[in-house]
């Protein structure tokens, strides 16, 4: 498989990367949290299209850490947007199951073997560094995949193996992702065309 697929959005978002300076990842988290240490629901809604009533059966189901006093912290909203932006390619509850097998119990950062928004960090940085190359394909996937994380310190033996592997199915359901928006719009045209 070799692609050559660049979004057009910031992962997990409905914001167009060049109307941010093209920045993803923590350099798009921080211009969030710039001024605040915390983001309302409706900023969220703003940001990722997710309506209230989604997000309240995340957090329902501990997919999503519970909000204090009403504001979401910078790793609840990258626990948000990585959901978001696996939600059209993947199960729920295969998403959950990913997380889970990154941090354990999500309301327990005790035993997370790295935050949230440094998870969607890697993410961004991944996919970006695929575009930088120019070509996808498996096996560049997971050498990019062990490039971005060569400075990551294991909190417990395995967890860098256990992140890496994470990855690597995160990045490619979120191609997959891309490439079912793009056959969607490809059939959208056509049935468009018929009428």
């Amino acid at each position: 498989m070799h692609l050559q697929i660049h979004d057009l959005l910031i992962p997990g978002t409905k914001l167009r990367r060049s109307d941010m300076n093209d920045v993803t990842g923590m350099e798009f988290l921080s211009k969030i949290f710039f001024i605040s240490d915390g983001v309302m629901l409706t900023q969220i809604r703003d940001i990722s299209g997710i309506d209230g009533s989604t997000l309240q059966n995340w957090t329902k189901r501990g997919w999503v850490p519970l909000s204090k006093s009403k504001k979401y912290d910078i790793d609840q909203v990258a626990y948000i947007l990585i959901i978001n932006m696996l939600r059209p390619c993947m199960q729920l509850d295969k998403i959950a199951y990913m997380l889970e097998y990154i941090n354990g119990d999500l309301e327990d950062e005790s035993d997370d073997i790295v935050r949230a928004s440094v998870l969607y960090d890697y993410i961004c940085r991944i996919l970006d560094a695929l575009v930088e190359q120019n070509q996808c394909s498996f096996s560049s996937i997971r050498s990019v995949i062990e490039k971005q994380t060569a400075g990551y310190s294991e909190v417990v033996e395995g967890a860098r193996e256990r992140l890496n592997d994470a990855l690597e199915a995160i990045v490619v359901a979120y191609y997959a992702t891309l490439i079912k928006h793009r056959s969607d719009e490809l059939v959208n045209r056509l049935v468009g065309g018929r009428e």
